[in-house]
Formats: C-alpha cells, structure tokens, sequence
C-alpha cells in the first residue's frame, strides 16, 4: 500500500468512527487533518468520503445500521462535503461546462455530488442540480446555460424509463448524456439500452472521460428507442397504470392465504416497481436480482421471505393476459427458488 493509500485508508477508518456515532464534528475535524497531512482533496471525496459512504450502504444493509443512522451519516457526509468545498482551493473553471443532476425520483444524490466537486476540482464549470431534478426544469436549463453534457446519477432501477426519457429530451436539445450509478446495471448495460452517449461506472472514471475529451456523440442516426421494439405491445404502460389495483389483489390474496406477516404493501409495490421496469428493458435479471436482494435483505433481519413465491403466483395469475409479465414472473420465481430456497414456502405456511 502506498502512503497516499495508507493514509486515505487512515482516514476513512476515522471518518467511519465519527460518522457512526453521529458526530459531525469530529468527521469534520478528519477531513481537515487529512488535508493538512497532504491528502489531495479528490482523494478525500472519492476515497474516504465515497468508500465510507459506501460502506454505510453495506452496514444498512448486513441490518448493523438502523435506517435513522444510515440517515444521519449520510448528513454527515453531505456536511462535510460542504466543508471541504469552503476549504479548499478549486482552480479557475477552465474547461466545458457540465450539468450534473439526478434522474428525476432519485433522492440519492451524493454520488452525484462527489462527481460535481471532482469536476470542478479538475477545472470544470459545474452545474450541480441536486436530487430528483424533474427532466422539464432540467431541459430549460439546457436552452438556458448551453453546457457540453450532462452528468445523470441513478440508483434505483424503477427510475430508469424516466432517465430514458430524459437522457432522449437532452440529446434532442443537442446535450449528450453520461450516466452512472447502479440503476444502469452491471457493466452500465441498461445505460447503453437507453442509448446514453457515455457510462462510467464511478465518478473518477468518469471524470477521466470528460477531462480527456471522449467523444461524446454517436455519429449514426439511431435512436434510443431502437433498442426496444418490445415496448410496442404496450404491457409496460399497462402494467404501470395498474399498479396500485395490483399491490391491493395480492396483498389481500397473501392475506386469504396465510401469508399474513414478513411483508407489507411496500415491500409488494417495490416488486410490482421492478417488474415494470423489467417489463420496460425486456430483462428478467433486473426483477430476479432485486427478489434476491430483498430475499436477502428480509433473512438478515429474521423476517420470513416465504411470501415473496406467493406473491409472484398471484401476480402472474392478475396478469395472465400479459405474456411477456407473466414470462418475467415465472422466470424470475425459477430463479428465486434455485438461488433462495427458504422463498418456497414450507407445508405449513
């Protein structure tokens, strides 16, 4: 390990300590230190803030944070951005102009902060739009300032037929599109189905692309939409409408059931959410990969996850006119019971 990387290890060890306990203070008094010791200021955003960021991420989720301190560390990392933003010395802007937001939803917006600071860090001018900025407000911004790109985060996956829209309304303003965040998939595989210029799989990479001028254009005339004829048949925007309709039916038919606990109406609409979006890309993995994850999540916290086959049964029986839902679900609900066998309910359930 080098001495950059010693100390940049150093230093999130003790930002972790100070954000864990909700001692804004203290993480502040870190930040500066690294500083004063010679921690350059990309470092300090992207390894010691992103990676203990990333990490409150992961204790949430192993159920070793509660979601009030994962709020609360977020907070403090956001404050102790700011406080490096007032301390450090950012060059004159220098290079392209970029607009960085927020897929409109997405409330996560620290990544896409740190990508805001990095790059004016680097000598860019930054617009940095904030959290769920609606795609209207963002493309009279476009007309307004003129910027070379736009920086799109995303992290949750039900937002993507909205970034598609919106990564569509930019290039038709004449704005390319980079995106990142996990919404966009392994490898950024639903960002090159959505017809996005760019990827980048974290904010230094992509930092790295519009510092060296990647080309940002496509030279041909395809369109986004292009990517996905499947759409023609409309059961995405069916499905989507009935939603609640939905959610009602099989939480209800749980009930009759006997499923009555380990799940609540919201934990039936983020997977009605996922099924769209599943329904919209064409993709099973995209709605297999988040029962897995909830399956996961719900074991951790000793909650029983014997619902979650039931639930897709009754969904596909709601859509039965459906094929292409009905073909998600029955895949996805193989692929649950081969990887989460404790989502087969038992005799008893």
């Amino acid at each position: 390990m080098t001495v950059t990387a010693d100390l940049a290890q150093q230093t999130a060890d003790a930002l972790w300590d100070a954000v864990v306990v909700g001692d804004d203070h203290a993480a502040g008094h870190v930040v500066r230190r690294a500083l004063d010791d010679g921690l350059d200021p990309e470092s300090v955003l992207l390894d010691v803030i992103g990676g203990v960021q990333r990490k409150v991420g992961a204790e949430w989720a192993a159920d070793r944070l509660t979601v009030a301190q994962e709020h609360a560390a977020t907070a403090i990392n956001e404050r102790v951005i700011a406080q490096l933003s007032a301390t450090v010395h950012y060059p004159r802007p220098h290079r392209a102009r970029i607009a960085v937001a927020c897929v409109d939803g997405e409330w996560h917006a620290l990544p896409a902060r740190l990508l805001a600071e990095v790059l004016a860090l680097r000598g860019f001018r930054v617009d940095y739009l904030g959290a769920q900025i609606p795609t209207p407000h963002l493309i009279t911004h476009l007309h307004t300032t003129g910027p070379e790109a736009v920086a799109l985060s995303g992290s949750l996956a039900p937002r993507l037929p909205t970034a598609h829209a919106t990564i569509t309304a930019c290039q038709a303003a004449g704005t390319p599109v980079l995106v990142g965040g996990s919404a966009f998939g392994p490898g950024g595989r639903y960002a090159r189905r959505l017809g996005a210029d760019l990827w980048a799989p974290d904010a230094r990479t992509a930092a790295d692309l519009l510092a060296r001028g990647a080309p940002l254009r496509r030279q041909d005339a395809h369109q986004p939409i292009d990517d996905l004829p499947h759409l023609a048949d409309q059961e995405y925007t069916l499905v989507a409408r009935s939603g609640r309709r939905l959610v009602r039916s099989v939480h209800a038919g749980l009930d009759r059931a006997g499923h009555g606990t380990g799940h609540t109406p919201e934990d039936l609409a983020h997977i009605v959410d996922y099924l769209c979006t599943a329904l919209y890309l064409d993709d099973t993995s995209l709605l297999t990969g988040y029962l897995t994850w909830t399956a996961d999540i719900l074991a951790v916290r000793g909650v029983r996850t014997a619902f979650l086959v039931p639930a897709l049964d009754l969904l596909a029986t709601e859509l039965r006119d459906f094929p292409r839902a009905t073909r998600l679900l029955h895949e996805a609900r193989a692929a649950i019971t081969r990887t989460t066998p404790d989502t087969e309910p038992g005799p008893d359930a």
